[in-house]
């Protein structure tokens, strides 16, 4: 449940303590000015961090500071904590809203410098510039062995067209290369607008002569260029990742470049960092950078301009557009519990529809409505793109992604509703025509979270971290043959519904289970019941 953004704390009687754990560029320090009591602490130490926070009012930290329910404990009077930098992995937000702590970050400070990173690293493939340079000071003249290729008239494919995505396209644009992109969560017509032509994922791979990756790290994207994508490729293809390590499979990198297959790579990110050792050092075609994406003096002073406004703005009680875990302003008692719930329903409506929508409706129905309740429609849509895009959604920034792919979006009110006294549903257009709708409820005095309806077919099931939903046409045997399917994969089944719009009719099956079903698992239940779709749901963090 969402709190508050600001606990009931009086007026400050002398100035907000503002707690900076690690290093801040010196152009943030100097928008807190006067206004606050700065004081420095060694955010990795943690003997020396929590009895430093036990006054602090905000706390600015870094990648080295864990900010976590025990350290949320030891400080009783915090508003706000600040990561100066784009990922919270080391910042608990679920145990942050617990606690009613804003969390904030800087979520555009590095885009710049990640899109001219990967510049720099397209052109040092292309033109082996470390590997001459590493031989030149070795001593060696060798122009021959590092003859490089051109980027002109040549096709960059470029997977996840987001906000990086499209500051790399529009920086090669100059290059005379020829721009095609994968992104299903994208308008055509956006894409268009930027001179980039999407494309499917295979075509991509057969077709570009370099690979960009600029895509979330997701359950769905770990691996997602793995040995089979890399047998589609053509041999002269060069791949470069600026974006998360594990997206592109290491170990099938480096058999596809030994075999000939891949003509080189370039990699700022690896699947476990720091990595100082890896089988791709040992190729001349691999070049390598330490995770320097956002390494830039700029980006640096972005960083800690964007998160000193943010903390002086939280501590002021104002709107805070850079919030990750509340919307910056009030919400109504009544509303707070459902918030979690419109996020649900926004991720299970993206993963139910695979691609993005042209139109979404966000339709509020009950007595829930005689509050403002348009904080639901920014739930729902920042639950649309959290598994969509690279940076952390946030109920600012959602309808700035909906309309940076071209999704006209509405909120539909009602006091009537017919089956439930509240009821929030999700409802997509997408590119084919075809509708996708999801909708949930809080049921009971508990408030428990329940999905009633999918796609038309009235089910009641809780939306736990793993769901999967298959539809099929009505006949006997189905529900056994999934079962056995399930158990000859050692995926127990929590609970299981079957809905039906009439006999011998259209029917689904909806799943919760205890772990994440295999693909093997998929395709053999999509091909045993002759299902029609078939849709797994991971809901987890």
């Amino acid at each position: 449940m969402s709190e508050q953004p600001h606990k009931p704390k009086g007026p400050f009687v002398n100035k907000p303590v503002v707690l900076v754990a690690e290093e801040l560029s010196e152009a943030g320090l100097a928008l807190l000015g006067a206004d606050f009591e700065v004081r420095h602490t060694d955010g990795a130490d943690r003997s020396a961090l929590l009895p430093a926070l036990a006054e602090a009012d905000a706390l600015i930290v870094r990648s080295a500071t864990q900010v976590d329910a025990e350290a949320l404990a030891h400080a009783p009077r915090l508003r706000v904590v600040a990561r100066a930098g784009v990922g919270l992995d080391n910042v608990d937000v679920e145990a942050a809203t617990k606690a009613g702590v804003m969390v904030v970050n800087a979520p555009t400070s590095n885009i710049v410098s990640a899109a001219e990173h990967t510049i720099a690293l397209i052109l040092a493939c292309a033109r082996n510039v470390p590997q001459g340079h590493a031989a030149l000071k070795g001593g060696e003249w060798k122009r021959s062995k590092y003859t490089g290729v051109e980027l002109d008239q040549k096709t960059v494919g470029i997977l996840g067209l987001g906000r990086i995505g499209q500051l790399v396209a529009q920086r090669l644009a100059p290059f005379g290369v020829e721009l095609i992109a994968y992104d299903p969560y994208l308008q055509p017509a956006r894409a268009a607008q930027i001179g980039v032509r999407l494309v499917g994922l295979e075509e991509l791979l057969q077709r570009s002569d370099f690979i960009t990756v600029h895509l979330p790290k997701t359950k769905e994207t770990i691996g997602l260029i793995g040995d089979r994508e890399l047998h589609m490729v053509k041999p002269t293809v060069r791949i470069i990742n600026v974006a998360r390590g594990g997206i592109v499979d290491e170990n099938a990198l480096y058999a596809a470049i030994k075999e000939g297959r891949v003509a080189g790579a370039a990699l700022d990110v690896f699947a476990k960092e720091p990595c100082t050792d890896s089988p791709l050092f040992e190729l001349d075609q691999v070049v390598v950078t330490p995770h320097l994406g956002a390494s830039t003096h700029e980006a640096q002073e972005k960083a800690g301009t964007q998160v000193a406004r943010s903390v002086k703005l939280a501590l002021a009680g104002e709107f805070v557009p850079d919030a990750v875990n509340v919307q910056g302003g009030p919400v109504a008692d009544y509303v707070k519990p459902g918030l979690p719930l419109a996020e649900k329903l926004g991720r299970v409506f993206t993963a139910l529809a695979g691609e993005v929508a042209t139109r979404l409706d966000v339709e509020v129905r009950g007595e829930i409505v005689q509050h403002d309740v348009r904080v639901l429609e920014l739930a729902a849509l920042k639950g649309v793109f959290t598994d969509v895009v690279e940076e952390a959604v946030t109920y600012v920034n959602a309808p700035l992604l909906a309309k940076d792919r071209g999704v006209v979006v509405e909120l539909v009110t009602s006091e009537e509703s017919a089956d439930w006294r509240n009821v929030v549903t999700v409802r997509g257009v997408l590119a084919d025509g075809r509708t996708v709708t999801v909708s949930g409820t809080l049921s009971g005095p508990r408030q428990i979270q329940k999905l009633v309806n999918v796609n038309g077919f009235d089910i009641e099931i809780e939306p736990t971290e793993h769901l999967a939903f298959f539809t099929y046409v009505d006949r006997p045997g189905i529900v056994g043959i999934v079962g056995q399917i399930l158990g000859e994969h050692g995926v127990n089944i929590a609970s299981m519904q079957v809905s039906r719009n009439e006999k011998g009719g259209k029917a689904l099956i909806a799943l919760t289970v205890d772990t994440a079903i295999p693909d093997e698992a998929m395709e053999q239940i999509l091909s045993g019941i002759g299902a029609e779709t078939g849709r797994r749901v991971d809901l987890s963090e």
